[in-house]
């Protein structure tokens, strides 16, 4: 415990002093101990006394609190109490009109204004967690009450396929997964092969986020093989779910280690998004910037960060109608830099995805080992500044 307390303490006196751009003899001696004390401390080897760090703090300008536990805890309480709340609605739906009958185009209304929330509002977990639990609970109430009608599970099917997104970005990968298999079993109930299709889109997003990328792999293809009969209607949305599903694979063969299978199905789906320009059939945002940016990260997972910079260079990411792609844009092109170990230049682009999306830095685990690694190897100013920018969006490094 005493290890540990010590080791917790000096990271953060460490992140805050960085934080400050004062080396360690300017705040030891402002703190009325040693450079070696104060060394000593960062380093864990030493818990400091109250007085010490009620001065430390003091010099720090932060409170005695913020050495203690650090601002990541705030932050981990509110992620926590919208995974619970949505845990609860998903696990025993309430409605205060359980007895009326659902009005499904105000439904559908309701469902589309989330996603269009969630894929263009920078503050889209806030503007979210207020009304999801409720939508859900009425969308759960509406399949009861309605339990044959296939408007309502596809649009509940729509609905899941946010919350997959959602869930998966608070940290709950459980929530995720069962959102994700609700979307399937709805779309399945309303006998919707498209909605089908966006749904094992969602499936395999969630595996990819667990780390089970031969399964997302395998879901995405044979999900893509099915829609395959319907691609001689030449419909751009039917195209266009062909083209995220195999540009999900691309992802998972990346980082199963076929790089070569990776660029293939990249090249295989790019005239694809020629056709059909950009689009966000099911919420997939798939186009010509979609599949650039996948190129990008196909380069980026598979450690040609050189190839995969280039690339970026041709990428005009506003273009893109999902902001949450965008922001992943970035932060394969930070770790391409963190890769080339150009920290100055990977700081750049996480302060420029900071700007577009302030929460979304928050919610970001790529982006938080980006930024942990430019504050313990970059050199002082770059490291100062990433140290602000941890601190402005609630990291503790």
């Amino acid at each position: 415990m005493g290890d540990h307390l010590a080791e917790m303490i000096g990271q953060r006196v460490r992140f805050y002093r960085t934080a400050s751009r004062r080396t360690k003899a300017v705040v030891a001696g402002l703190a009325g101990i040693t450079p070696d004390y104060l060394y000593q401390i960062e380093r864990g080897q030493k818990v400091p006394t109250v007085a010490v760090l009620t001065r430390l703090a003091e010099v720090l300008r932060v409170p005695v609190g913020e050495l203690l536990g650090g601002p990541e805890r705030e932050q981990q309480r509110v992620k926590a109490a919208a995974g619970e709340a949505i845990y609860q609605v998903l696990t025993n739906a309430i409605s205060a009109n359980d007895d009326k009958s659902p009005d499904l185009p105000q439904l559908r209304r309701r469902v589309r204004s989330a996603w269009e929330t969630w894929q263009s509002s920078p503050r889209r977990y806030s503007e979210l967690a207020a009304c999801v639990p409720t939508l859900i609970a009425d969308i759960e109430v509406a399949v009861r009450i309605r339990p044959v009608c296939r408007g309502i599970h596809g649009c509940a099917s729509d609905l899941y396929g946010l919350l997959r997104t959602v869930t998966k970005r608070i940290g709950r990968v459980d929530l995720s997964l069962l959102a994700a298999d609700r979307a399937i079993r709805s779309a399945e109930a309303a006998d919707d092969q498209l909605r089908l299709a966006a749904a094992h889109w969602n499936m395999a997003q969630v595996l990819l986020a667990d780390d089970e990328a031969e399964a997302a792999e395998a879901v995405a293809i044979n999900a893509a093989e099915r829609l395959q009969p319907l691609m001689c209607q030449g419909t751009v949305r039917v195209t266009a779910l062909y083209g995220s599903l195999i540009l999900l694979g691309a992802i998972a063969a990346a980082r199963n280690g076929d790089a070569w299978k990776a660029r293939d199905r990249i090249r295989q789906v790019a005239p694809l998004a020629a056709h059909t320009g950009e689009c966000n059939a099911y919420w997939t945002a798939f186009g010509p910037t979609n599949v650039a940016m996948f190129a990008v990260s196909v380069e980026v997972e598979t450690g040609e960060a050189v190839e995969g910079l280039r690339l970026a260079e041709r990428v005009d990411h506003d273009r893109s109608p999902s902001i949450e792609r965008r922001v992943a844009f970035l932060i394969d092109q930070a770790k391409g830099y963190e890769q080339r170990r150009d920290l100055a230049n990977a700081l750049t682009v996480l302060t420029a995805a900071e700007q577009q999306a302030p929460e979304d830095m928050q919610y970001r685990p790529a982006a938080h080992t980006v930024l942990r690694s430019i504050v313990k190897r970059g050199r002082q100013p770059v490291a100062a500044e990433a140290s602000r920018l941890a601190l402005r969006i609630g990291l503790t490094i």
